[in-house]
């Protein structure tokens, strides 16, 4: 008698969902079972902060799959279902609810959390975190009551979110702790074309501050008063400061769990029946011969598929450059490549005869490490064969929006290097 093998996904995310899809495209026909804590189905998380919050686009555009595909091809969706405990010794996971489900392989794609504010007054009424869709929903009615917004934190969340309640016409001021918003990621010479945006579309940018408290009167929230004194008045918060990676299920399990869980290449955890995908996993990666978590949308859709693939026994690896975007006012803007530790040693800008269009890019002894291209599109895929060539380039040459992307790779090299 032949037993038929049980996958299970504990994620009901974007990398879950995906990873279900990939296991029916490759011939999978064992059952398929994807729990998920939340009470829809499987959506994505970018239009939370982008269309969705402005009212650009309506529920039904974030799902992953219409709702009757999973009946349509056999996965169990377990909506409002939290796992509570994981025992590899057994196989097995258990549910709140005390259900206890056995698989032969797993995939933990459980997420991540936002970061809360530990301040005097972070519990009031009017105080937001933005990571579900119910979660956009208040912020959007609240837009629409709200005169003025404090948003702490100037991260993509909070910079998309500024966006969108100025295009809600609210006054907004948007408090960031470093020199200037994205500063980390970008360094000091790109991070200014977002300080920059932000401040062109009348956003009161205050770098170099912090909130000390939070002020409220009859339970909601009225303001915050900083680090220095000054006070902001506010009819609503908006807290971006970050996320934490979901990891409780695999410590107590005795995965190996550092600030995220631990993968390979496969994206297969210490036990080899469990695999980790999305913001809770740090994956392995062969081309940069380390360990990186990616908490972006293109990184969820890749992993669910190569987690998918490497549970049917597949070697499958994602060894891509890091991909992700944003949109905010008139503003797109598409991010290819990693800086690793040792960081980048040039920027070079691209820049066109349209002032809103430009290309920047980051390189380390002449090789293109990672670039941003703003309000130029169709260019990603070439840029990324630019990355993941390793070749060294003309820096001259990549400046001039005459030259081919596609040219520099058969173009010799800055004369210096010679």
């Amino acid at each position: 008698m032949t037993t038929v093998p049980r996958f299970l996904i504990v994620g009901g995310g974007l990398a879950g969902a995906i990873a279900a899809q990939t296991l029916r495209d490759e011939g999978f026909d064992g059952r398929i079972t994807l729990l998920g804590d939340e009470r829809h189905r499987p959506y994505e998380r970018p239009p939370l902060s982008k269309d969705y919050l402005q009212g650009n686009t309506d529920r039904d555009s974030i799902f992953v799959h219409p709702e009757p595909w999973y009946r349509e091809h056999s996965v169990k969706l377990c909506l409002g279902t939290a796992v509570t405990s994981l025992t590899p010794a057994s196989r097995t996971v258990t549910t709140a609810t005390g259900e206890r489900l056995s698989y032969d392989k797993l995939l933990l794609a459980t997420g991540s959390t936002p970061r809360r504010l530990s301040l005097q007054g972070s519990d009031l009424d009017g105080v937001h975190y933005l990571r579900s869709v119910e979660d956009s929903d208040r912020i959007k009615t609240s837009f629409t009551r709200a005169q003025r917004v404090a948003i702490i934190g100037a991260g993509w969340i909070g910079l998309e979110a500024a966006a969108a309640a100025r295009h809600a016409g609210l006054d907004v001021t948007l408090l960031e702790s470093a020199e200037m918003p994205l500063l980390r990621v970008l360094g000091p010479e790109a991070a200014p074309i977002f300080a920059d945006l932000h401040r062109e579309h009348g956003v009161d940018l205050r770098c170099e501050v912090a909130a000390s408290q939070l002020t409220g009167t009859n339970g909601s929230v009225t303001g915050l008063l900083l680090s220095d004194g000054s006070r902001i008045d506010a009819d609503m918060v908006l807290i971006g400061i970050g996320i934490t990676p979901n990891t409780e299920l695999a410590a107590a399990a005795g995965l190996q769990v550092g600030n995220e869980i631990m993968v390979d290449e496969h994206l297969r955890t210490s036990d080899p029946d469990i695999y980790a995908a999305g913001d809770v996993a740090s994956a392995y990666n062969p081309r940069l011969d380390r360990h990186l978590r990616v908490e972006h949308w293109a990184n969820a859709r890749r992993q669910g598929a190569t987690a998918a693939k490497a549970m049917l026994g597949q070697e499958a690896v994602d060894a891509r450059a890091s991909y992700f975007y944003s949109d905010q006012y008139d503003l797109g803007m598409e991010y290819t490549g990693d800086i690793g530790p040792s960081g980048y040693d040039q920027v070079t800008f691209r820049r066109h005869a349209d002032p809103s269009q430009q290309i920047v890019f980051w390189l380390h002894e002449h090789r293109v490490l990672a670039d941003m291209n703003i309000n130029i599109w169709d260019v990603a895929d070439d840029i990324e064969r630019l990355i993941q060539s390793a070749h060294p380039v003309n820096t001259d040459d990549l400046a001039k929006p005459c030259v081919p992307l596609t040219s520099l790779l058969q173009r010799p090299a800055s004369p210096s290097l010679h």
